[in-house]
């Protein structure tokens, strides 16, 4: 089942359990997939990978407005937020932990015969596709700098 049916499907049960929070997000996450297909003129189903990416956008919005509102005093914005977010995430993959990411980035860093920051750029191509939805680019960053500074 496509993401755009499960959201259909999901709007119709947050709109009979009367579930508003929900509902909004729902109907925000509908909107983005469907300004995504009909971007440039065309009318294309997207790929898995294309509404990964719009997702992780969305999470990286809320989880950003959540920081911004917390740091303002805002907790009813905050709270709005961090309700969004957490409906959002039930989409998501499940996220790596710093354990298995390492992991991930040492095996892919052997793979690529990489030796110092100069092979970074390689590193990081291959780390963004292969763990993508299920880390966010700035920890795999950070980690791949870690790990080819040693």
């Amino acid at each position: 089942m496509s993401l755009k049916s499960r959201i259909d499907q999901d709007i119709k049960e947050a709109m009979r359990a009367k579930d508003q929070d929900a509902l909004r997000t729902l109907r925000s996450i509908k909107s983005m997939i469907l300004l995504a297909e009909t971007e440039k003129g065309g009318s294309k189903e997207l790929s898995e990978a294309d509404e990964l990416k719009l997702l992780t956008k969305a999470a990286k919005q809320r989880k950003e407005s959540l920081d911004t509102f917390a740091a303002q005093n805002r907790e009813d914005l905050a709270n709005k937020e961090k309700v969004e977010l957490e409906v959002i995430e039930r989409y998501l993959p499940q996220q790596m932990s710093e354990e298995e990411l390492k992991l991930a980035l040492e095996k892919i860093i052997a793979d690529e015969g990489a030796s110092g920051m100069q092979d970074m750029g390689k590193v990081m191509g291959r780390a963004t596709q292969e763990l993508a939805g299920r880390a966010e680019g700035k920890q795999i960053s950070q980690l791949v700098k870690q790990l080819l500074n040693k």
